[in-house]
């Protein structure tokens, strides 16, 4: 089995650590902390370094998968992204033994897949998203890339999510939608027609 960097040691990582457990790929090699002290642990895994750590951590453990979370915005995701990129970083996805990824599914680098969740024949997913627990994405629907459909969260078949979205806990987007780029979707919505661009999407009262 591989073993994988982590980068970022929060509420997410812990998440993904089960995952990865459960995954039968991957190890965990440790953690790389922006803020943290190496020496410390997160779920018995060791804080390697931080941020500034990672091109000799790099050398030697190659591969590396990103485990800070998404809410607001995914400028944080894409920034370390492209800098695991520049480094060289092996950018694999990782799926949950207890999800199931239709084999005429795709799914892009650095994406993880966690308990429960289904992408169905012929979605497609790109890099650096987040499919959380007991999400669908249903049959010919696109996630593009550093998008995180959130726990529960259902795409109905061919909906398009553009770059960078939010798609809160328990929403349900209808067949054929387009949300635009980097908006955020509350948790509970139910969205019947297209979002534009940068929309902050909040359900009426």
């Amino acid at each position: 089995m591989k073993a994988l960097l982590l980068i970022g040691g929060g509420g997410h990582c812990r998440s993904c650590i089960d995952v990865i457990e459960a995954s039968q790929h991957y190890t965990v090699a440790g953690i790389v902390e922006r803020e943290a002290e190496a020496g410390t642990t997160v779920l018995s895994y060791p804080i390697l370094g931080n941020d500034d750590d990672l091109p000799q951590l790099l050398k030697k453990y190659p591969a590396a998968f990103i485990t800070i979370g998404q809410i607001k915005s995914a400028e944080s995701r894409i920034r370390l992204f492209e800098r695991l990129k520049a480094l060289g970083a092996e950018l694999p996805s990782v799926v949950s033994s207890h999800a199931h990824v239709s084999r005429h599914a795709v799914l892009a680098a650095g994406s993880v897949v966690m308990h429960g969740a289904i992408l169905n024949a012929s979605a497609s997913v790109g890099e650096n998203c987040i499919i959380n627990g007991q999400a669908l994405i249903e049959h010919d629907s696109v996630v593009e890339a550093h998008c995180h459909i959130s726990t529960g969260a259902k795409l109905n078949g061919n909906v398009h999510v553009e770059s960078g979205c939010f798609i809160g806990s328990g929403a349900i987007v209808r067949e054929g939608v387009r949300i635009g780029a980097n908006s955020l979707i509350q948790a509970g919505s139910v969205i019947l027609s297209d979002i534009l661009p940068g929309t902050i999407y909040r359900e009426r009262a």
